[in-house]
């Protein structure tokens, strides 16, 4: 059973398990942010789930708690930003406000971002573009998951892609996917709830299909696509490590030993549209584009035809309404973290077991 959990709430225990492991308070209220974020976007997979995984990065993981970020290569409208070892989402979020400000004056400005940890949700960063009449892209790498087409080893990391881009009375076109079926932040909510998983998402050690959501975890991601799929987590890979000098690939570490702390690599970007075209006429266009997508006639059995990112900025409405739902097993490690790191968890009847 589900437990709907007051956004507030999440967001006060979550920035104080981070404060707890060292971080500032603006370091530790941004993290929390991108988990609690996350999941009133419906996006458990990155959401405070994470959070065990966090306080051992932080604490014992080698990720450094006051980590600061800095602009170490600087050409025009092209940056390359170290991490200083802070968990990625810190080095992220300088990076990205880094490439809005030069956007607004070159039209297009891009920063590669090295020395850095996971970083969690793509479109956490590429939303932030939106608000200044601009494009946002954001890709990073991620540990060997998925096999190279027809392959059977962990070569290739999923690597996501997310881009938003600005409408105008519609929501903005929001999409953050990696390019496999699933992930295995995915993979463990299927698990912990005792569910098979849907057909596509993942393979066995040897490469063969499978609904074994432990088989799965043991085994392969499948791509999307098939062979375009792991073309593109290629690509954003090439992105997210090469251009900045950042781990690639088995660089960065395994399954069954964890990342190397410090190794992570984070690509964003910022397109300014009235560097092209006036913006209020593009908005226009995006809205009659999303309209085009409400009015399609709808396959059978299907109500309605959302535009990408419309799911979640629906959820993020209904969740801040009702309050996040929240798995049992999910909950149970929160709470052990929360504790294990000196928080108090009887104020939140929710978590108090």
């Amino acid at each position: 059973m589900d437990a709907e959990v007051p956004p507030t709430e999440l967001l006060a225990l979550v920035t104080d398990v981070f404060l707890r492991c060292g971080m500032s308070a603006a370091d530790a209220s941004l993290l929390a942010d991108t988990l609690v974020d996350a999941d009133l976007s419906g996006i458990h997979s990155h959401g405070v789930l994470r959070v065990p995984e966090y306080i051992k990065k932080l604490t014992t993981g080698g990720v450094n708690p006051v980590g600061r970020p800095s602009l170490v290569r600087d050409v025009g409208a092209c940056m390359v930003v170290d991490g200083g070892n802070s968990m990625g989402q810190i080095g992220m979020d300088f990076a990205t406000k880094r490439v809005i400000e030069r956007a607004a004056l070159h039209g297009i400005a891009a920063a590669g971002i090295r020395g850095s940890n996971h970083s969690g949700a793509m479109a956490y960063y590429a939303r932030q573009s939106v608000a200044h009449g601009m494009i946002g892209i954001a890709t990073t790498n991620a540990l060997p998951t998925m096999a190279p087409w027809g392959g059977a080893e962990r070569i290739l990391g999923i690597n996501p892609l997310g881009v938003a881009i600005p409408a105008g009375e519609e929501r903005p076109i929001v999409y953050d996917a990696a390019f496999s079926g699933s992930s295995h932040g995915k993979i463990r909510i299927y698990q912990q709830k005792g569910w098979p998983l849907p057909d596509g998402w993942a393979l066995d050690r040897e490469g063969r299909p499978t609904s074994d959501p432990a088989a799965a975890l043991d085994g392969l991601l499948m791509p999307i696509g098939g062979f375009k799929g792991t073309a593109l987590a290629l690509i954003m890979g090439v992105l997210s490590s090469l251009l900045s000098g950042a781990a690639y690939g088995t660089e960065l570490g395994d399954m069954q030993s964890g990342p190397r702390a410090g190794q992570d690599g984070h690509f964003v970007a910022a397109i300014r549209v009235e560097a092209f075209e006036d913006l209020a006429r593009f908005q226009s266009r995006v809205d009659a584009a999303i309209h085009q997508i409400h009015d399609c006639r709808p396959a059978a059995g299907v109500e309605r035809i959302y535009a990408p990112g419309e799911l979640e900025f629906l959820r993020q409405a209904e969740y801040r309404a009702l309050g996040i739902p929240l798995n049992e097993v999910t909950l149970a490690d929160l709470r052990r973290a929360a504790q294990s790191i000196g928080c108090a968890v009887t104020a939140y009847a929710w978590l108090a077991g």
